[in-house]
């Protein structure tokens, strides 16, 4: 057996690290998926960028990201950062700092790359990939969608919309839902100027990412995460109203005591939800399939 590759996300609010193979039709044969909640965009201004708690929690977890390469005896590994490292000032320094202290580089990728990886994983794990699909990753600092038919991509758009961004950015749910709803008028209004609203109409929606994932593990009260149950699991529109309703007048604390929640995201989940219905409303989806493949697994395809 050749030895294994290894592909990392260092994301707005959780670094990922993926080791595995990887097979020439696109399969993907994990060994070791782990991830850390750095929030990379906590405390992130646009005159300081990426403040020093934040970097210091990423160096933390890329360490250890580190020894895990090295015990597995990975052979070659692809390090990506996105939408925080891309809009800070300092995220040239940051970069070479995370080079300094644990010998990864990383790799700077714009939202176009970021979506078209993100797309290739998805179908390296989907039930069904030969139809029309929406795919939509909720990230930290912003939020992809790419229009698929038969794995090609049609469209791919990035919009300032995450769940770090608007939970630290806005100052209650009414702000937050206003600017998801105006961002996503814009994006309608750019498929429909491109004449590909008909394809959407008859697309699955598909969420990857933390967003996607832990409304299917609230859905299925699911307190020991499983990926092989959670991929290609189906949210009905009806329920993601009522887990936002239930979630809601809970605080922080309260929503960690949901089955599914994971520590860490139980401030931001309202912000992800919002998204996700926001989406499923504009665009007259009345399911939500979840892939817990995405971005990471495009990565491992490129290594």
């Amino acid at each position: 057996m050749h030895r294994p590759k290894a592909a990392i996300d260092l994301g707005t609010n959780t670094a990922r690290l993926l080791i595995g193979h990887s097979g020439p039709a696109g399969s993907i044969t994990p060994l070791l998926l782990k991830r850390w909640i750095t929030r990379l965009g906590g405390g992130f201004t646009r005159e300081s960028g990426i403040s020093a708690e934040a970097r210091l929690r990423s160096i933390t977890a890329l360490k250890d990201f580190a020894g895990e390469m090295e015990r597995h005896g990975v052979a070659m590994v692809r390090a990506v950062a996105t939408s925080a490292v891309r809009d800070a000032v300092n995220g040239a320094a940051f970069c070479a700092d995370i080079l300094r202290e644990t010998g990864i580089r990383l790799e700077v990728i714009d939202s176009r790359e970021e979506g078209l990886l993100t797309l290739a994983g998805v179908l390296a794990g989907i039930d069904d990939g030969r139809g029309d699909l929406l795919v939509f990753d909720v990230g930290g600092g912003s939020t992809e969608y790419t229009l698929a038919r038969q794995g090609e991509p049609l469209f791919t758009d990035s919009l300032p919309l995450g769940v770090v961004r608007l939970t630290e950015g806005k100052r209650d749910q009414a702000a937050m839902a206003d600017k998801v709803s105006r961002e996503l008028r814009l994006l309608r209004t750019k498929l429909e100027k491109e004449g590909l609203l008909e394809f959407v109409d008859g697309a699955t929606l598909v969420g990857t990412a933390g967003t996607a994932t832990t409304l299917a593990a609230i859905s299925m009260r699911m307190t020991d995460y499983d990926y092989r149950r959670v991929n290609n699991y189906t949210v009905p529109l009806g329920e993601v109203r009522e887990i936002l309703a239930t979630l809601l007048p809970l605080t922080p604390e309260e929503r960690l005591l949901v089955p599914g929640l994971e520590k860490g995201r139980e401030d931001l989940i309202i912000a992800g939800i919002l998204i996700t219905l926001g989406t499923m409303e504009m665009f007259g989806f009345e399911q939500l399939k979840v892939s817990d493949f995405g971005l990471l697994e495009g990565l491992l395809l490129t290594v």
